[in-house]
């Protein structure tokens, strides 16, 4: 990787990595394509012990975001609430109840970046003008709704924080490259190929826990390297999701470029990009019974035109 020339190494890694026109000038799922019918098969029979595990983190005022770029933490207010009722409401027999609302970033917390997320030199996935897709009323072409009912099937844990990381975690800037992923699976004994959804478990998130959220949102991070582009388009995966606020290595591998694994990945790949996953309970369970592999659904939200969702993803073994 010829770090002297980001524009060039970002521009010849979306040359190869190019997945513009795969399945037509129509589509709008990207590499989910790949998760078809005979893999979600594949993936609910991996299902032994009916054990399952949440990968979202929870959604409340207290972290992971900080502000930076104007993503805030959720913030819940109750419309009605016990006491209203205790007071007596508008209802007929003594029938009380509460009801809330949540203001919230769509990308505050663990989710999926959607296709219309990361645009390259005004160019959208399957070779779109950004304008044309993303307007003021949202994604018009590849909005998050448009995955809703494609996000399930087999899973793939990753767990490199515990194979290459000191106790479980690998340090800020570490990064991940395409032999420590396929080490990793050697290792554990899994392999990973077309339609699955690939987990990634850094540690990061376990320090944060401890340490506090600091820079956890934007900040330094363990995570993928540019250089796996060629890997992730090669392997003809459907998804993939870490640990982490940014899904790749910061700071970057480049000195002149904010996240440029990105700008491969959602624009040129139609890669969709999960972040900010909680997968610690679920990596200790899968170091202690050798099982890197479940079945995992991670739908978004049907939020019409969004560029990203939050979610609940639940590995089920």
């Amino acid at each position: 990787m010829d770090s002297s020339d980001p524009e060039g190494a970002i521009a010849a890694a979306a040359r190869r990595c190019s997945n513009a026109g795969r399945w037509g000038t129509d589509d709008v799922l990207g590499t989910l394509n790949f998760l078809d019918e005979d893999k979600r098969v594949e993936g609910a029979g991996l299902v032994r012990r009916g054990t399952v595990f949440s990968l979202a983190q929870r959604f409340d005022a207290h972290g992971p975001q900080n502000g930076w770029r104007r993503r805030t933490n959720p913030v819940h207010t109750m419309l009605d609430t016990g006491l209203d009722a205790a007071r007596g409401q508008d209802f007929p027999h003594g029938l009380g109840g509460a009801d809330d609302v949540v203001f919230m970033p769509l990308q505050c917390s663990t989710q999926w970046d959607g296709l219309g997320h990361i645009f390259d030199h005004g160019t959208a996935y399957n070779s779109r003008r950004a304008e044309e897709v993303v307007t003021s009323e949202g994604d018009l072409v590849t909005g998050i709704e448009t995955a809703a009912a494609h996000i399930a099937g087999r899973g793939v844990l990753l767990d490199v924080g515990r194979f290459a990381g000191d106790g479980g975690e690998l340090a800020d800037g570490f990064a991940i490259t395409t032999e420590l992923l396929e080490a990793t699976a050697a290792a554990q004994g899994v392999t990973v190929g077309r339609g699955d959804l690939l987990c990634v478990r850094t540690g990061r998130l376990t320090r944060a826990r401890r340490e506090g959220w600091g820079t956890y949102a934007g900040g330094p991070a363990p995570g993928l390297s540019f250089a796996t582009a060629d890997w992730l388009h090669g392997t003809e995966i459907a998804a993939i999701a870490t640990d982490t606020w940014g899904f790749e290595v910061r700071p970057n591998e480049f000195d002149e470029a904010f996240q440029p694994l990105h700008q491969v990945a959602i624009p040129h790949m139609g890669l969709f990009l999960g972040e900010m996953w909680d997968l610690d309970e679920l990596a200790a369970d899968c170091a202690a019974d050798g099982r890197f592999e479940f079945w995992l659904t991670a739908v978004p939200l049907p939020v019409t035109g969004a560029v990203g969702s939050p979610l609940n993803p639940l590995a089920v073994k």
